[in-house]
């Protein structure tokens, strides 16, 4: 018998759950694109998203994807021929170097595995082995949504310094934006990119990226930023529809408008981080537990480098394919595949899992999915360790004192 009748959850990371007041503002009539209340409104979403990032910069906002506004950044960071220092952590930190590859720039990764973050010291050593200078930028992401890996940025920072190179950071937070604390201005970020469907809670369709006054002169010259992904147009931009290259995405920025207030007006940035640590730390309490008696856990050994806003997890022998497949046909939660974590078709292809804990979620979201995994790993039979939900509802216990 399935119990899956009723409101589905997508535990999945993005597009997250979206608030109905989200959704709400968006079902609307469509409004005038030449002046009012569109352009008065965008003026203080760009303002916000500075907030949100705590940048002093710009903001230049696309009707794309994580994936597009990837190549934003690469268009206007680099010319043909330029060459970017990847640090990859997993599966989307390869794929942005597979983007920059293919726009023509001269791809150098540092490949740090599926389980640990970034070195700073061998970033750091590399920049120094680069006496020519050849290396504009150095690419990586915050959290890695697909081994849930999450870098130090300050410190990646500190390596280029400490190395005296004159490299741009650029940093991928589409995982980690609205979810994991991240300080733009303080940590001496040139380009950050992200996405509205995960933590800013708003569907799919919306880029953004957020740029230093040192990155718009340092890429003033670059010959791969075309009309519609040159940042300059958007972020100085001399009439309202410029900052979108044409149609303001109207509906989007609605439901933008909405969630960056509920974000920085009513819960407050911190407490946002706080709430997501506190969830993620409910479900790896599970995972600690049920691990005892079982083979399964979770892929980032060290706490200090997970990512608060999605956690990967491995069930060894296929149990995790079992396991998301139960979850979604008998009671109704979709759990995310594990992605880049093994080879498609390979024996271990259906071991790994990802939940996530992105944007509006809750306590009692959190501790439904982690009661419905735990019923799927009891009625699949795979073998675990007793105890992960009490584990988990002691953590949300200590969380919320």
């Amino acid at each position: 018998m399935s119990l899956a009748h009723g409101r589905p959850y997508l535990a999945i990371p993005g597009p997250s759950a979206m608030p109905d007041r989200v959704l709400r503002a968006m079902h609307r009539a469509a409004p005038n694109i030449y002046e009012g209340e569109i352009v008065e409104m965008t003026g203080q979403i760009l303002a916000d998203l500075r907030r949100v990032a705590l940048s002093s910069g710009h903001v230049a906002i696309y009707i794309s994807n994580g994936h597009g506004t990837w190549e934003a950044a690469i268009a206007n960071l680099f010319s043909r021929g330029d060459t970017a220092l990847v640090l990859a952590t997993g599966r989307f930190g390869i794929g942005w170097a597979e983007h920059a590859r293919a726009m023509g720039v001269e791809v150098e990764v540092m490949d740090f595995g599926l389980k640990a973050p970034a070195d700073p010291g061998r970033l750091e050593a590399a920049l120094r082995a680069d006496t020519g200078r050849k290396i504009k930028a150095v690419l990586v992401t915050h959290v890695d949504t697909a081994t849930s890996i999450r870098n130090d940025i300050a410190a990646m920072r500190a390596a280029i310094d400490a190395a005296g190179h004159p490299a741009l950071l650029a940093v991928d937070c589409v995982a980690s934006i609205g979810c994991d604390e991240f300080r733009f201005d303080d940590w001496g970020v040139d380009v950050m990119v992200g996405a509205s469907q995960k933590g800013l809670m708003v569907p799919p369709g919306l880029g953004f990226v957020w740029v230093s006054d040192k990155a718009v002169a340092a890429c003033r010259g670059s010959d791969l930023a075309t009309p519609y992904w040159n940042w300059n147009p958007r972020i100085f931009a001399e009439a309202y529809y410029l900052h979108f290259a044409g149609t303001a995405p109207t509906h989007h920025l609605f439901g933008l408008r909405e969630s960056l207030s509920m974000i920085l007006d009513e819960e407050g940035l911190e407490n946002v981080w706080a709430r997501h640590r506190a969830l993620a730390g409910a479900v790896w309490a599970a995972f600690d537990a049920w691990g005892q008696g079982g083979d399964l856990g979770l892929n980032v050994a060290d706490p200090a480098f997970r990512g608060s806003s999605v956690t990967a997890a491995r069930i060894g022998g296929g149990g995790a394919e079992r396991l998301r497949a139960w979850a979604e046909e008998k009671a109704g939660v979709t759990l995310g595949i594990g992605l880049g974590m093994a080879e498609p078709g390979s024996a271990a292809a259906g071991d790994f899992l990802r939940v996530a804990h992105m944007g509006h979620v809750n306590a009692h979201m959190t501790l439904g999915t982690l009661a419905v995994m735990e019923a799927g790993l009891k009625a699949l039979g795979i073998p675990h360790g007793e105890g992960g939900l009490g584990a988990a509802a002691a953590a949300i216990a200590r969380a919320a004192v």
